[in-house]
């Protein structure tokens, strides 16, 4: 039998941001990091559905809440969510970046099957909002629509932004398989100095 190679520590500094379209497991990745690493998790759409019944913030109050949390965390954080109108605030302060960019079947099955679930058991989201059986299959807002719309649009996205917002020097973690998202979460571990990764 073969030997089994050797896994590498995958540093980590204490800024990270995760991206990837709905579905890639972010949440659930970035929860996991945190408590490998010992930083706090700041869900971006906890902080943008911050009112019951989807009253979302407004541009304005989502730019001061997220800075608020940058201020209020400058020892650490893991910052979780998509959304450009504060990629700006993030990005330049990331010392790591992790990118789910899984194949669309993986992820779309996977927001799929959660969207669903969610919506037979009323589950509550963010801050009293819901995902429902009506919104999940009788509104434009569906999230499986969402997922079959917004797919290569957030990947563009997310690439512009790596482009012209991450600092030179800033780890970046392109993860295109489970396989290689469950090493890296494996394996990492905090690191005084950032470097450079493919």
């Amino acid at each position: 039998m073969a030997a089994e190679r050797a896994e590498r520590p995958v540093p980590f500094g204490r800024r990270v941001a995760v991206y990837g379209p709905s579905g890639s497991g972010k949440s659930t990745l970035a929860r996991a990091l945190g408590e490998r690493l010992g930083l706090p998790v700041i869900e971006l759409d906890a902080v943008y559905h911050a009112r019951p019944g989807w009253q979302d913030l407004s541009r304005e109050e989502f730019r001061a809440a997220v800075a608020a949390l940058l201020e209020q965390h400058r020892g650490g954080w893991i910052f979780e969510g998509n959304y450009g109108l504060v990629r700006d605030l993030i990005l330049p302060r990331a010392e790591t970046v992790v990118w789910l960019d899984l194949p669309f079947p993986v992820v779309y099955g996977r927001l799929a099957r959660r969207t669903v679930s969610r919506s037979f058991r009323g589950a509550e989201l963010w801050n009293g909002n819901r995902e429902t059986l009506r919104q999940t299959f009788l509104s434009r807002d569906s999230m499986l629509l969402w997922g079959l719309t917004a797919f290569r649009r957030s990947r563009r996205s997310i690439a512009a932004s790596l482009e012209t917002l991450r600092r030179p020097g800033t780890r970046l973690y392109r993860l295109r398989t489970p396989g290689q998202a469950a090493y890296v979460l494996r394996n990492a571990q905090l690191s005084g100095e950032p470097g450079s990764a493919g």
